[in-house]
């Protein structure tokens, strides 16, 4: 169905809201019972991702078919979770750019860009072009943009209200999650910290004016500047050295739960800035508030209590993942608890009144740790985890067992259902020397070395597990194809929906995991579903849009999928029972065939100088070891490198920006041919390997 706006359409919209029976605020989106809309980016305030809704149920989902359908031919990345209200709908595409589509229609009603590319120059080396959502507030829609700022939009008309630059433009801090409101108030944090030396913080604005109204940093700053409060000073006391010089990181990209049971605001935190303590703390320390769910006041942004997953981390193993609120009976009492489910893979029960742990299970494959000592709160380390030799191969690696992607959980049967993927990452710094190394500039380096050779895996190593928190066990777990599948829906119809690597939306029984219902999307998805209704009529939506870090950096195991770049549709899917539109078939996948050059004589020592080029400022997008999976052009197959001012006019002078290929105005000729070396070298490697059938 072809999108399209109108002065008419923007009226019946601006209509529909002035008469809408909803007003958005903290009551409504506090409010479980309220099926027909999603008001949140979590649905509700307590991030569940349940709907109360059951017309669509185990009994009847194998009737399910497409009611209409929007394609987004503009788009590329699509991660966004979309927010419906009295029947319109509300999402982000590529670059923070806001549809707001009549949901009874399928038309758009308007769109909202602001122009991220224009905005971020030359900082659109750190940034991707995905979006995770919006948040929406007595008729305001709110968006973070790419190049950090907090835009309020009119939900009536597309117009702009207010906008705000939430960083600091002159460092690589970059926004791609959705913003939370409560109290007249909408919170955003930021990411950024492989490509500069970035200190995170979260902060929240008043929704009318974008005025600041507090703001909390994740870690402390240089003492010699004095501390914003008794928290940094007492953050401070757990790190060692200069780590200011670096930032010190725990930015908080993702994880954001509002409380109203406590009027407080949870932030997940991540990693640290660099990812290896040797050289951000070389004596060691906790490190706070790294790796931790932090609950901070929601009327002043004060310190009330923290729980610290990864004391010390040195692996990416941030908390940046769900904050899911339930009331819980635990050994017979009653607990407003709260699930966690960060990368490092354990499951964590929470009692959230004070902080206090109440159970920490391993639910996957994590090598870097023993247990958790439920008299400490600490993680039991393994030997040699923290590569002290120079190099150790840890599971989970930086992917996480569980990522970003949601996780749901439906009081109904009292399990949560988790994305989770099981790869282990060879983590080494060898050659890396503590004491000198120096944080980039817009540049990717952890301070590790990692993507400079690509893991030529083709492996399903991925499930979607239901795990029960109170009983502390796995009830089902199901397959998944590859390795970063989308997020979930848990409804009170007895169902699980999740989006997978190969394009499939699928249907399973929430109790026991049975798949039910399959529907093929023709491209990856990297989204969760929602469910909602209008007219009494349930409906479930998806955006189909392959993206995110693992899709653009990860190499073989997601270019698997052959989601090649630009090949494949990117649509808006609204399902319902009985519905019987055709959805236009995609092309199958599709894989890169690498260029051999046989007349170009591969130099090793400029290759091996390419590769250090390649992986700080090419493998972010065009992904690890050379090996697009499918974010951006496979350079192995590109003409493009073939042609060294054809090369420089793309990556020197910029010619491509407005279609996302940043300008890297620093790199020399001579960078550009090292890199064209590694290039080659990578592509002969992989018609070798094709060649002799491996």
């Amino acid at each position: 169905m072809k999108k399209f706006a109108c002065v008419a359409l923007a009226a019946t919209l601006t209509a529909q809201v002035a008469a809408a029976a909803t007003t958005v605020d903290n009551a409504a989106i506090a409010n479980e019972k309220d099926g027909a809309n999603w008001l949140s980016y979590g649905r509700t305030y307590s991030e569940q991702r349940f709907s109360p809704l059951a017309d669509i149920n185990a009994q009847n989902v194998g009737n399910l078919g497409v009611a209409w359908y929007m394609d987004l031919p503009e788009h590329k990345s699509l991660l966004s979770t979309p927010l419906v209200v009295d029947g319109v709908m509300y999402f982000t595409g590529s670059f923070a750019k806001v549809i707001a589509v009549d949901t009874r229609t399928g038309k758009e009603l308007w769109t909202y860009d602001p122009k991220v590319i224009d905005a971020a120059g030359d900082r659109g080396r750190v940034m991707w072009d995905s979006n995770r959502g919006v948040a929406y507030w007595k008729g305001k829609v709110f968006v973070a943009t790419g190049d950090g700022r907090l835009n309020a939009i009119d939900a009536a008309t597309g117009q702009e209200v207010w906008s705000v630059m939430t960083v600091d433009p002159k460092l690589a801090y970059f926004i791609n999650g959705a913003p939370r409101v409560f109290n007249g108030k909408v919170i955003i944090g930021n990411g950024g910290t492989e490509w500069g030396g970035l200190r995170g913080y979260v902060t929240a604005y008043d929704t009318e004016t974008g005025k600041q109204a507090w703001r909390f940093y994740t870690v402390p700053g240089n003492p010699a500047d004095g501390f914003e409060d008794d928290a940094q000073a007492m953050a401070a006391k757990t790190w060692t050295g200069e780590w200011w010089k670096h930032g010190g990181g725990g930015t908080v990209w993702n994880g954001l739960t509002y409380d109203p049971a406590f009027n407080r605001i949870y932030i997940g935190t991540g990693n640290g800035s660099p990812w290896n303590q040797k050289i951000r703390s070389p004596g060691g320390g906790d490190n706070l508030f790294l790796c931790s769910v932090v609950a901070l006041d929601a009327d002043t942004g004060k310190y009330v209590w923290h729980y610290q997953t990864v004391p010390g981390e040195t692996w990416d193993y941030n908390s940046n993942m769900d904050m899911v609120l339930a009331d819980l009976t635990i050994d017979g009492k009653p607990v407003k608890a709260m699930m966690h489910a960060p990368k490092n893979g354990f499951f964590y029960v929470i009692d959230r009144a004070t902080g206090k742990l109440i159970s920490a299970e391993k639910i996957g494959r994590a090598t870097w740790a023993t247990h958790v000592d439920m008299k400490t709160g600490r993680p039991v380390e393994a030997p040699n985890a923290r590569y002290e030799d120079g190099e150790e191969l840890v599971y989970p690696g930086p992917l996480g067992f569980h990522n970003w992607h949601a996780m749901s959980f439906s009081p109904m049967t009292g399990l949560t259902y988790i994305p989770t993927h099981d790869l282990p990452a060879l983590f080494t710094d060898k050659g890396i020397k503590p004491t000198s190394w120096q944080s980039p500039s817009f540049q990717f380096d952890p301070g590790v070395d990692l993507g400079r050779e690509d893991m030529p895996l083709t492996i399903d190593a991925s499930v979607l597990m239901a795990w029960d928190p109170v009983k502390k066990e796995k009830v089902w777990e199901q397959k998944l194809p590859g390795a970063w599948n989308g997020g979930t829906l848990a409804t009170a119809g007895n169902l699980v929906f999740q989006g997978r690597t190969d394009g499939k939306l699928v249907a399973y029984r929430s109790t026991d995991g049975v798949p039910l219902w399959m529907f093929d999307m023709g491209v990856g998805i990297s989204a969760p579903p929602i469910t909602y209704a209008v007219d009494g009529k349930q409906y479930v939506a998806l955006l189909a849009g392959w993206g995110g870090a693992a899709a653009s950096m990860v190499g073989s195991i997601t270019a698997q999928h052959g989601w090649t770049y630009g090949v494949h549709p990117r649509r808006l899917v609204v399902f319902a029972l009985d519905a019987e539109t055709k959805l236009p078939k995609a092309p199958p996948p599709t894989f890169a065939q690498p260029l051999a050059q046989d007349d170009f004589k591969v130099d090793d020592l400029l290759a091996e100088q390419g590769s250090f080029l390649f992986q700080r400022n090419c493998s972010s997008c065009h992904g690890g070891g050379a090996v697009a999976g499918g974010y951006a052009p496979d350079l192995r197959a590109s003409q493009a490198p073939l042609y060294p001012e054809a090369f420089k006019e793309i990556v020197i002078d910029g010619s491509r920006r407005q279609q996302g290929m940043p300008q890297f105005k620093e790199l020399s000729d001579a960078d550009l041919n090292a890199i064209h070396h590694y290039i080659r070298r990578q592509a002969r490697k992989a018609t070798a390997a094709a060649q002799s059938g491996k």
